[in-house]
């Protein structure tokens, strides 16, 4: 699950933790261009690599510190490392992001999710595996509510103050899913898979009138799941055109994906399900001379077209697979039985070096509930700007910082690795 955490910059001292995989490029084309491992080396002057056969550092690593009332105090680490397992002139880089933390309050989290391609590209997997035990806040279901709370200053998805008007929602989860593409021709790839998402332990807001406006229990007593937890397993059937130039920060291509998901109660599902989930990424490099110069367009829905699925698996603000869509919302501000997000970035190196760049972004959100709202009847936007820290030149890693503004006063801030999409 996505976590509130004040990125601290101590990764200046971590960076280079490991040696593998990934080949200097030529010199003439990456010498000058400078990243955090190049600064500390100039830094310490320790001598830079010349030879275009030595590998580098491809383990990127964040520590974090952060705080929040619902989570308390946090400390954990962020780490993506990269590889090539084929020939690097037709097999797309392979990462794997690894994310580990815990709190004071009794809250922690562990989750590893990679995306790796074979040589040639013939075969693609996708997957994650994440459990913890975690608060998500209850905002209730579609767009267009407004809330007392929209004020509170959020950090990386998560209000820096409590607020009496939203209720929490403490629950362990385990979440595991594993997609197979396999390659048809060009970059199209067709693909199964399974998911498994369980709820358990779920808190129940004392009695009288905290539980009767909890929008969790209103909706799953309407819709029959047990308070206390529940599961929602399925199977995956997956189309997907991926022609991107890396999957960590690209400067051109197309990536396009169509799952149909299937919940079934023989797989342990509450109730059966079926969704149609779609995304939509596209990059334009505006400069042959610097690539940086990019605009880049995200199109995310996920649609409820038969049964119903648990509340704390309702789509919304955060719930795309890297769990950063949304600036500056709160985490699960917007949900609903169906969803559409839509995101419109520009990126513009900032440095001749490439050590520092930013970016400018605007979003819009809508989200339907079983009752009045009905999807695309009502939106909320955001906006905002960024700056980017190139963090490893031959694997595109960037520290990225982002401060954004929206409806009904909503503000935040938000520290990652990588970019957002």
């Amino acid at each position: 699950m996505h976590l509130s955490r004040n990125m601290l910059l101590l990764f200046c001292f971590f960076n280079q933790v490991a040696f593998a995989g990934v080949k200097k490029a030529p010199v003439d084309s990456l010498y000058k261009t400078k990243d955090i491992q190049d600064i500390i080396r100039s830094f310490f002057k320790i001598k830079s690599y010349s030879d275009t056969a030595q590998s580098h550092s491809n383990l990127s690593l964040l520590p974090s510190v952060g705080y929040s009332p619902s989570y308390g105090l946090e400390f954990g680490i962020v780490l993506s490392e990269g590889k090539i397992f084929g020939d690097p002139a037709n097999t797309t880089f392979s990462i794997f992001n690894t994310n580990v933390f815990v709190s004071t309050n009794g809250l922690a989290s562990a989750e590893f999710k990679h995306n790796a391609f074979s040589n040639h590209n013939r075969w693609n997997f996708q997957g994650g595996y994440q459990f913890g035990r975690t608060v998500a806040l209850d905002y209730g279901v579609g767009t267009g509510h407004a809330r007392q709370s929209d004020d509170n200053f959020v950090l990386n998805g998560l209000p820096l103050d409590n607020s009496p008007d939203i209720l929490s929602i403490k629950f362990t989860y385990v979440k595991l899913y594993e997609k197979v593409y396999h390659k048809l021709f060009d970059d199209f790839y067709a693909g199964m898979g399974f998911i498994v998402d369980g709820y358990q332990n779920i808190d129940k807001p004392p009695k009288g009138f905290a539980r009767r406006r909890s929008h969790n229990i209103a909706y799953s007593v309407r819709n029959n799941y047990p308070l206390g937890g529940y599961w929602a397993n399925g199977i995956l059937f997956n189309l997907q055109y991926n022609s991107l130039d890396h999957p960590n920060r690209p400067y051109k291509g197309i990536y396009a994906d169509v799952v149909l998901r299937i919940n079934s109660e023989a797989l342990g599902s509450e109730h059966g399900a079926a969704q149609l989930k779609t995304e939509f990424k596209k990059y334009w490099s505006l400069s042959s001379t610097n690539p940086e110069h990019v605009l880049a367009f995200w199109l995310w829905g996920n649609y409820l077209l038969k049964g119903s699925i648990p509340y704390l698996e309702l789509p919304g603000t955060g719930t795309d697979a890297e769990e950063r869509g949304g600036r500056p919302y709160t985490i699960g501000r917007f949900k609903g039985t169906s969803f559409y997000f839509n995101e419109l970035e520009y990126r513009y190196p900032i440095t001749e070096n490439k050590l520092l760049s930013g970016v400018v972004f605007v979003n819009i959100q809508t989200g339907s509930n079983q009752q009045r709202i009905t999807l695309f009847e009502k939106w909320n936007s955001g906006e905002g700007l960024g700056l980017r820290l190139l963090l490893n030149k031959y694997t595109r890693s960037n520290i990225c910082i982002d401060y954004g503004v929206g409806n009904y006063g909503a503000k935040g801030l938000f520290i990652g690795l990588n970019e957002v999409f």
